[in-house]
């Protein structure tokens, strides 16, 4: 693989805290931004417009919340959580086109956007 290949791919499967506030600042974002955290943790803040969907729960719910086919990034804690990453995973298993925001809810914050509680 060369640079170009691998800095592609990842552009193409993540995207970043910068990125996704500037589309969730539009009518037309482009994708359903998810939180895959636990209720406690949506609890003590979210980005605003996302929508609370555990891993656990994909499998069984995205259908009935994302029309299939729809563009989805997904986010977590931050940098040291991987379960953007796994409910990534499993909305790419249903078939969704998705990618995952790095830096999570940790950087969301870091970089000063509003969050809803």
């Amino acid at each position: 693989m060369t640079a170009i290949e691998h800095f592609a791919a990842k552009l193409t499967f993540e995207t970043d805290v910068a990125d996704v506030h500037v589309a969730m600042e539009t009518e037309a974002p482009g994708f359903v931004l998810v939180d895959s955290r636990s209720r406690d943790a949506w609890d003590k803040g979210h980005v605003p417009g996302a929508i609370h969907l555990p891993t656990r729960e994909i499998e069984s719910r995205a259908a009935e919340l994302i029309p299939p086919g729809t563009s989805v990034v997904t986010y977590c804690w931050g940098p040291g959580c991987n379960g953007a990453t796994k409910a990534a995973l499993e909305f790419a298993k249903l078939g969704y086109p998705v990618r995952e925001m790095i830096g999570g809810f940790e950087y969301w914050v870091r970089e000063g956007h509003a969050y809803d509680v």
